[in-house]
């Protein structure tokens, strides 16, 4: 397999890729064709197609969409919410380019951060000085005092209302007034806590979180801005509260019911699993010296979380695909497709991870190999219908391409 290792913050240029056998992003039957890539998009897909230049050669092997990330934390450096809410932002930027590379070269084309960043990162890898997948923001979360975004322990009389992943604020009108700054800032969307979590130390799991009228004032302002709200939420409590007042992503929705599911669906809402966050945590708690309170709570989601995916997809509502991993949990970001996999099956799972979440984050040029398409690809050795391990094995020989330049291997 030849490529190019070329590199631009806005792509120019022709990159042909011939002998694919391609999943498109929804259908189930693999298309063996090629296509050419010409200035960042899919221009054509045939049989034969012109030849540029740049030439990879997929025989043997499939060609997917660039792999999308729905929830991801730039900033998670650590499980541990001091370290990351009032930490130097310098520091944290980097450690976050760096973050970013390796999701980039895992097969990750674009990311949707759902607490952190901001428009001087997003900048930075719009410029080219960030080698990084295509970047989606909310800025801080919105948190209410107690809730899932408040890092302060209950022992300790600190002032820490606005981190750099989440941001306490409460009542209505400071709402409205942090969600239109937050657009001003570039945000993609707005991401507010509205149960509690597993790594935050004073709120139980099941109560919903934020009054019915806050809630409501958050998702007004968002959809007047053509955008929308994810809502960190596990509980049925939780995810009614959120979908009955305008939330259209719920952010793990472990404890999912039927009856919930099925108002989930009616709302249109999405529902953004992270297995892989609470398999990762369980199997390498002493490593990240994650605190007995949080070991507890995530014993309570961690087998649920599946049982939560299938629920949803009996009951119509579009899964996607998400990994929430925090500090060096980071390098199990493809274990949560064989975690999906196992628990919605081959096709649902790459379905989720490419053309669900772009219509999550209502982008119709990713998540999908077609004319017109930004061309992000992925390239795996093998088929993954077949041998689903070619999606996660890492000693396995891959090709990124983002917006028609190929990057370097697997790190």
């Amino acid at each position: 397999m030849t490529s190019s290792s070329r590199s631009s913050a806005s792509p120019t240029g022709e990159l042909t890729v011939v002998n694919a056998v391609i999943f498109d992003g929804n259908s189930e039957d693999l298309t063996e064709a090629s296509m050419r890539v010409v200035d960042g998009r899919i221009v054509e897909i045939d049989a034969q197609v012109q030849r540029s230049d740049h030439v990879i050669d997929a025989r043997g092997r499939v060609v997917l969409p660039g792999l999308i990330d729905a929830h991801f934390h730039a900033y998670g450096i650590s499980v541990h919410g001091l370290e990351f809410q009032a930490g130097p932002l310098s520091y944290l930027a980097l450690v976050a380019a760096k973050r970013l590379e390796r999701a980039l070269h895992r097969g990750f084309t674009t990311v949707r951060d759902v607490a952190g960043g901001d428009i001087g990162l997003a900048r930075a890898i719009d410029e080219g000085h960030v080698n990084a997948p295509q970047y989606l923001y909310t800025g801080p979360a919105l948190s209410q005092t107690g809730g899932h975004g408040d890092a302060r322990p209950a022992e300790l009389d600190i002032c820490l209302h606005g981190g750099h992943m989440n941001e306490v604020v409460d009542g209505v009108e400071p709402l409205r007034t942090a969600v239109r700054e937050r657009f001003r800032r570039g945000a993609h969307a707005i991401k507010i806590m509205t149960s509690g979590g597993v790594v935050s130390p004073t709120d139980p799991l099941a109560p919903a979180q934020y009054s019915a009228d806050e809630v409501a004032a958050v998702t007004d302002e968002a959809a007047r801005r053509g955008s929308y709200v994810a809502a960190h939420a596990y509980s049925p409590e939780a995810i009614r509260h959120s979908v009955d007042n305008g939330v259209r992503s719920i952010e793990h929705g472990n404890l999912l019911d039927e009856s919930t599911a099925s108002v989930m669906a009616a709302r249109g809402a999405f529902l953004v699993p992270t297995l892989v966050a609470y398999d990762a945590m369980d199997r390498r708690g002493d490593e990240i010296g994650l605190p007995a309170v949080s070991r507890a709570k995530n014993r309570e989601v961690l087998d649920a979380g599946r049982g939560a995916i299938e629920l949803a997809h009996a009951a119509g509502v579009p899964v996607g695909f998400g990994t929430d991993l925090m500090g060096e949990l980071e390098n199990d970001q493809l274990l949560g497709l064989r975690l999906q996999i196992e628990a919605a099956g081959v096709l649902a799972c790459l379905r989720s991870v490419t053309s669900v979440n772009a219509r999550l984050l209502q982008r119709d040029d990713i998540g999908t190999i077609s004319v017109g398409a930004r061309g992000d690809l992925l390239i795996v050795d093998g088929n993954p219908f077949d041998d689903p391990a070619a999606l996660w094995d890492a000693s396995r020989e891959r090709v990124v391409v983002r917006a028609g330049v190929p990057i370097d291997g697997l790190r």
